[in-house]
């Protein structure tokens, strides 16, 4: 037989779109389901904590006590309840934190003395509970100008603080993009897990290794069509993020557009993968979602930062697609990284793509017989 053939990797990919038009299912999984779990989990995932329950003991009721409650409800993160046993509503989860004010706390605030207040939280949530404290400096220093005018003319040192590359702080920013890796990548395995695993079950892979196709013109031709498809479905991905939630996007297309082929080509190779070693569809499935979405949701940077996890795990994630594509989307997104900046991640993308490639053309060799 001769080398590989670009005319039967091509018959091969087209037989695959044919397959394609006539399910509708897939169609829909690949173009549909990543434009709507991206509005749907981009609306739904918020990391702004807002509408903090505080249940308020309030035993001085004077003006300066009525001023504090009122700041924390004009911050817009608090909601104030008058309560009469604080400590029981945080045991009951009605409340989030408690606020106790006492006697005297409007006496020293006017004498010009310290006025105390003691704000209990709940610390079973240690998430929330550290938002909650990075909101408390603000609410002291609008107390401390409120209460006792403590607003200098002339400071000697002034800081002032500005956010570069997302100045509204808006966290949707920064996690559709990174939402838009989880589901990319997942739906791209899971698509071509089903490949190889179909052809097994429905007894055509016989018939097709029958004819005189050398492996990689299978898997080429098998790849294509799905890249093309997910490719498709980034399109409408990407264009969500920039009308339906306002993402800026600050960086190159071309660039981006490389990087989400190193991304698809990593993906679909591991789904292919999966699909040669399974030879079973539902297997397949179950396989790609457990190595599909769980590592990119915890071990991505997607929720938690991967310098904040012990040494193990970084150097762990350096072997995974979605976390150098989640550097390499929200650095185009959001910083306008470009090549020079993202070449360590798309080096990786693209040596990770040829090594599932590699792996899943030397499964498929070795694995022709059952």
């Amino acid at each position: 037989m001769n080398g590989f053939s670009l005319h039967r990797a091509w018959a091969i990919a087209r037989k695959e779109v044919m397959h394609v038009l006539r399910d509708p299912f897939t169609l829909a999984l690949a173009l549909g389901l990543p434009v709507m779990l991206v509005t749907f989990f981009g609306y739904a995932i918020d990391f702004e904590v807002r509408d903090i329950k505080v249940a308020v003991a309030d035993r001085d009721n004077g003006p300066a006590a009525r001023r504090l409650k009122e700041i924390f409800s004009a911050s817009g993160y608090f909601q104030v309840l008058e309560a009469a046993d604080p400590v029981g509503m945080l045991d009951s989860r009605r409340a989030d934190a408690a606020l106790f004010i006492e006697p005297g706390f409007s006496r020293d605030a006017q004498g010009g003395r310290p006025a105390r207040a003691q704000f209990v939280l709940d610390g079973s949530d240690n998430s929330k509970g550290a938002v909650m404290m990075a909101y408390l400096p603000g609410i002291q220093r609008a107390a401390a100008a409120r209460i006792y005018g403590l607003e200098p003319a002339f400071a000697p040192l002034s800081v002032e603080t500005r956010f570069l590359f997302n100045p509204e702080l808006s966290s949707r920013w920064f996690m559709v993009p990174g939402l838009a890796v989880i589901i990319i990548g997942l739906l791209a395995i899971l698509l071509t897990a089903m490949t190889v695993a179909r052809e097994w079950e429905n007894g055509s892979m016989e018939l097709l290794l029958s004819t005189p196709v050398r492996p990689l013109e299978i898997i080429i031709g098998k790849l294509a069509p799905y890249g093309l498809l997910v490719l498709t479905g980034v399109f409408f991905v990407y264009l969500s993020a920039r009308l339906v939630f306002g993402v800026p996007f600050e960086g190159s297309h071309l660039l981006f557009l490389l990087a989400c082929l190193l991304f698809i080509t990593a993906a679909l190779s591991q789904g292919l993968f999966i699909s040669v070693a399974a030879r079973q569809q539902q297997v397949a499935m179950q396989v790609a979602i457990i190595s599909g979405l769980l590592p990119s949701m915890l071990l991505s940077g997607f929720i938690f930062p991967v310098e904040s996890m012990p040494a193990f795990f970084q150097y762990f994630t350096m072997i995974l697609p979605p976390r150098w594509f989640m550097v390499a989307a929200r650095g185009i997104f959001l910083k306008g990284s470009g090549l020079a900046e993202l070449a360590v991640p798309l080096a990786a993308l693209a040596a990770l793509s040829l090594l599932l490639l590699a792996l899943a053309l030397k499964k498929f060799k070795t694995d022709l017989e059952p």
